[in-house]
């Protein structure tokens, strides 16, 4: 078999999505059930962006083992120092740098020449080289580019030393045949390519990322970058998990492989779902709730006598299995912990007594608690982060005849309760709106939904929300049984991450903008 290395960049580009606002905590969650999927490379983040995102990345490297831990870098001093800082503790880090060499980057974002590009290009890697041994670089926009320049940069970056050469369809313009020939195209004109390990890193604007990617790895690439549930800027990454087992299903006939423990996909899946409040379709391939449902007569009595009839891999290949775990309101504490060990959460001491006591909340309301509950209610207690708004208790008044109203409690960064009232639409507007009262903060709500986490009466609520504040938009969940208490819980989150946010860019130098990233 030819191994393929999974570059996962879920935590840097994945994290770009509009509405997505990971915290630390949340980021190295995240880091360490990558590892558990054992992807070969994280990208941990962008170390620049923000000194959240350095501390996060420096924790990630500092914390989790196994995979390379890498920081994305621009092509300027400042930013290759600064991921040298974050991914220097880790036991095996990567610093990725990259600069745009496609001409309408060059001219309109850089506003630079393509012999600017190739300065760039060479001080960068050699600063990169410098400092770190494993060093990756991605001329960006190369699908757009011109191939001969393109090329040329790439052999610069070679020459300094880069081991890595990614070359990324920024903008998910490419088609397989056409991408592959491309890369077919640089291994010609760049003949020391062969000893570097080729990358490729698409986006699905055109819905071409995982063929394109698969494009890729057939014309010689051997890495893959990708994300947790395809999840990244504007229509996304390639989809992990669909490339994964694209290259597991098929490896008979194309000879590729992973090592990825593909137990773990539909945890990740979930994991990221729940953390960065994008819903993971029902018809997504791999990890959607209708993945491995049959609705159509036929199809059932098909499965019923022979599964392979109407379905291509088992769901216990991707850790669905409907033999699945589940807890009641006399489970004792030991038991809750070994469940929690089982799926993968190692707690103990307060932060166990507090799940504990979550746990019990819950099982009084439910009849069974599952794995996916628990999963949620772990998930959930690590969004508590310190800084941020809690919804403490509310009351509402709801009924046809009048305007539902509402009263919340709520407690503030620094711990003090503020109390809030107002009328709505419904009662969930009425507790959004009386929440602003009691924060001071009148945020825009942009985005809501409400998903069951197991089925049945008693199933827990999950709630996401998208608020925004001074243009700055922030997300936030909530996990209960009432619809109404996951709704407001979400909300003073979102709204506590949306006040961060725009203090942050409030104290940002306008000329120290980000650019797009490959």
């Amino acid at each position: 078999m030819d191994h393929v290395q999974i570059f996962d960049t879920t935590l840097r580009d994945g994290e770009q999505s509009p509405g997505i606002s990971l915290n630390a905590t949340e980021k190295l969650e995240i880091a360490h059930q990558l590892a558990r999927l054992n992807v070969d490379i994280i990208e941990a983040g962008f170390p620049i962006a923000s000194p959240g995102d350095f501390e996060a990345v420096q924790a990630i490297a500092r914390e989790v083992e196994g995979p390379i831990i890498a920081g994305l870098a621009r092509a300027n001093p400042a930013d290759v120092d600064r991921a040298w800082e974050a991914v220097k503790d880790a036991a095996r880090p990567r610093i990725h740098t990259f600069v745009s060499t496609s001409d309408i980057h060059i001219e309109h974002q850089l506003q630079a020449t393509r012999e600017d590009v190739k300065g760039l290009a060479r001080a960068s890697v050699a600063q990169a080289k410098a400092l770190c041994d494993d060093v990756e670089f991605s001329p960006m926009d190369a699908t757009r580019a011109d191939r001969e320049f393109t090329a040329e940069v790439i052999q610069i970056a070679l020459d300094e030393g880069a081991t890595t050469i990614n070359v990324p369809d920024t903008v998910g313009y490419a088609m397989p045949i056409e991408y592959a020939g491309f890369l077919a195209d640089l291994y010609a004109m760049v003949p020391e390519l062969r000893n570097a390990v080729l990358s490729v890193h698409c986006h699905d604007d055109l819905g071409l990322a995982v063929a394109n990617s698969f494009a890729g790895v057939q014309a010689g690439a051997r890495q893959v970058e990708c994300a947790i549930n395809g999840i990244g800027e504007r229509a996304g990454n390639a989809s992990l998990e669909e490339i994964v087992m694209l290259l597991k299903v098929r490896s008979e006939e194309h000879g590729f492989d992973t090592q990825i423990e593909t137990k773990e996909i539909a945890k990740t899946s979930r994991l990221v779902s729940r953390l960065t409040g994008y819903a993971v379709q029902p018809n997504k391939a791999i990890v959607g709730r209708n993945a491995f449902a049959h609705e159509s007569g036929i199809h059932q009595d098909g499965v019923l006598k022979e599964r392979t009839t109407y379905e291509i891999m088992d769901a216990t290949t991707v850790g669905l299995d409907s033999n699945e775990l589940v807890l009641g309101k006399h489970s004792g504490r030991h038991a809750l912990r070994q469940a929690l060990e089982d799926l993968g959460f190692e707690i103990d001491g307060q932060a166990l007594n507090q799940a504990f006591k979550r746990f019990k909340e819950i099982a009084d309301k439910k009849k069974h608690v599952t794995a996916m509950d628990l999963e949620a209610l772990v998930t959930d207690e690590l969004r508590e982060a310190v800084g941020t708004y809690t919804l403490e208790w509310f009351d509402v008044e709801a009924s046809t005849r009048r305007p539902p109203h509402a009263t919340v409690g709520v407690r503030d960064p620094e711990g003090r309760e503020r109390q809030g009232s107002f009328t709505g639409d419904g009662p969930v507007d009425a507790i959004f709106r009386a929440i602003n009262v009691a924060t001071g903060v009148d945020a825009q709500l942009r985005e809501f939904r409400v998903d069951a986490v197991t089925g049945g009466q008693d199933a827990l609520g999950e709630v996401s929300v998208v608020v925004e504040l001074d243009g700055q938009p922030a997300a936030g969940q909530g996990v209960a049984t009432d619809i109404l208490e996951a709704a407001g819980i979400a909300y003073a989150r979102a709204l506590g991450s949306a006040v961060r946010k725009a203090q942050v860019a409030a104290r940002a130098d306008e000329d120290a903008a980000l650019a797009p990233t490959p």
